[in-house]
């Protein structure tokens, strides 16, 4: 990351594909994005880079797999995927609340 001198980032070591968490953890999402946030707000200094001090794992062996070679994640698609039935219901509907705050509160778009 500090290769190509962000004007700030904040570092969160998981795998590639997962920028904000575990897959299914609203909880942790909401922790790691809260805790981004945060750092950003606080920085100071151009180029400045804070380390997130969440773990994928107890232990490394993740990333021996990580990276072993060639990328074997899913494909990206042009089109919505949605991980539920209910995603797609509410999206279709062009539903603002949001799935990890809560119906309580709904997405300001502007």
């Amino acid at each position: 990351m500090q290769a190509v001198h962000p004007p700030r980032a904040v570092f969160l070591d998981y795998p590639l594909g997962h920028t904000t968490g575990k897959p299914h953890e609203t909880g942790l999402q909401r922790d790691i994005l809260v805790q981004a946030l945060t750092h950003f707000a606080a920085f100071t200094e151009p180029g400045s880079i804070a380390t997130l001090p969440f773990r994928w794992s107890d232990d490394e062996t993740w990333k021996d797999t990580a990276q072993r070679g060639p990328d074997d994640r899913l494909p990206r698609y042009d089109t919505p995927q949605y991980q539920t039935e209910d995603d797609r219901r509410r999206a279709a509907a062009n539903d603002p609340s949001c799935a990890v705050c809560g119906d309580e509160a709904p997405i300001s778009m502007g």
